[in-house]
């Protein structure tokens, strides 16, 4: 039977590990000890169970894209994460991280954001149970997410801006890690994703889980079955994506569709599909896929939307690919505009530029009249109106 999960030290197949320097191994190690039992704990199941249902307001809805079926002549159901606290599935995260870092003593909270979803929800987590918060941010995605920026810092967060490399997601995290290495006791990083040494993606997969495990219940209503044919999910990192995975990942029977950003296209230096493009290597502690130079210089990824604008890819997303669990998909920066403004017209729901990617994928695939397709709606497009006011404008 094939083990879909981190082994003992935080192997997916070959993926994985933590690859950290000396001064960071405090740090990760004392949160590897510890997450497990805090997770399972009773005491931390009641408060984050507790937080999702009246805090977030989950569940989420499953809702059946009544309109969106008749044009691809097939069954869609949204699931809905844009509608949880804060506009995104980031929430679920945040909120059970924080609840670690509490039990673990810690006083002072860093992270990094790309489309600042995961910033603001930090922000967020950090308001209300009294924390002091530090967000990093790429300089470039400062300027082009400043409704989340200013989201930020009304919540009393410090936005930093990132000015090394290509300004985006990835160099959000490397200062990060910097802090962290530099306040070791009293801070704890929250990292965004499925993405970092272990036990990060191991642990930012259970909280995200909470999405798939919903899934199975709402599809059952909906439809007496609980398993639909295909599940589609954009992926940078890929939280959204392994979180609308998880209950599903022993099922062959149902497809598990990742869309990567491609860009201008993946042909192209501008892109962001780290497994269209790229190859074997180590970003921010894990091994697993990235776009790098052929002596293992970080290629600077690009996409129209801030989310996936990062040049990795978990790891556990990595070894299901390999393994052919996983079937990966690139939408361009055009196609997944159309299909934002696809999804606006037909079902009055503005997605966020990330979400936009998955949607673009309805196109890319062979659907019968009677499958059961969940797209995850993975954050709402408040954030990015202004590209979409842009594009409108040509």
């Amino acid at each position: 039977m094939t083990n879909y999960f981190a082994d003992e030290n935080g192997f997916f197949g070959q993926f994985g590990g933590a690859y950290i320097p000396e001064m960071l191994h405090h740090n990760v190690e004392e949160l590897r000890q510890r997450y497990r039992s805090i997770i399972d704990s009773e005491s931390f199941q009641r408060e984050y169970r507790r937080l999702l249902k009246h805090y977030v307001g989950r569940p989420s809805p499953l809702y059946h894209a009544q309109r969106l079926s008749q044009r691809y002549n097939t069954q869609i159901f949204l699931k809905r994460e844009d509608l949880n606290h804060t506009g995104s599935h980031k929430i679920n995260n945040t909120i059970g991280q924080i609840l670690i870092a509490k039990m673990m003593g810690k006083k002072r909270i860093i992270a990094e954001t790309g489309a600042g979803q995961h910033g603001v929800a930090t922000a967020t987590v950090c308001a209300l149970m009294d924390m002091q918060c530090v967000v990093y941010m790429g300089e470039t995605d400062v300027q082009r997410q400043m409704p989340n920026v200013l989201r930020m810092k009304m919540l009393g967060a410090e936005v930093v801006p990132a000015v090394s490399g290509n300004k985006t997601l990835k160099d959000a995290g490397n200062e990060a890690l910097r802090d962290w290495i530099s306040n070791p006791e009293d801070t704890y990083y929250l990292i965004g994703s499925v993405v970092g040494p272990h036990p990060y993606p191991d642990m930012v997969a259970r909280l995200q889980a909470i999405i798939s495990e919903e899934i199975q219940w709402q599809m059952k209503e909906l439809t007496g079955d609980e398993n639909p044919t295909h599940i589609l999910a954009c992926i940078g990192g890929g939280s959204n994506a392994i979180g609308a995975f998880y209950h599903y990942l022993d099922r062959p029977q149902v497809q598990l569709i990742a869309v990567e950003a491609a860009g201008k296209g993946i042909d192209t230096p501008e892109t962001a599909a780290s497994i269209a493009r790229g190859t074997v290597g180590i970003i921010q502690g894990a091994k697993t896929y990235l776009l790098q130079t052929p002596d293992g210089q970080i290629i600077e990824p690009y996409s129209i939307s801030a989310g996936l604008d990062y040049p990795g890819i978990g790891p556990q997303h990595a070894y299901l690919y390999e393994i052919g669990r996983t079937q990966i998909l690139s939408a361009t920066d055009e196609e997944a505009l159309a299909a934002a403004f696809e999804l606006t017209r037909l079902e009055g729901i503005i997605p966020a530029l990330e979400s936009a990617h998955a949607l673009a994928a309805l196109n890319k695939i062979k659907l019968n009249p009677t499958d059961r397709v969940v797209v995850n709606i993975s954050g709402r497009g408040d954030k990015d109106m202004d590209t979409y006011i842009r594009h409108m404008q040509k």
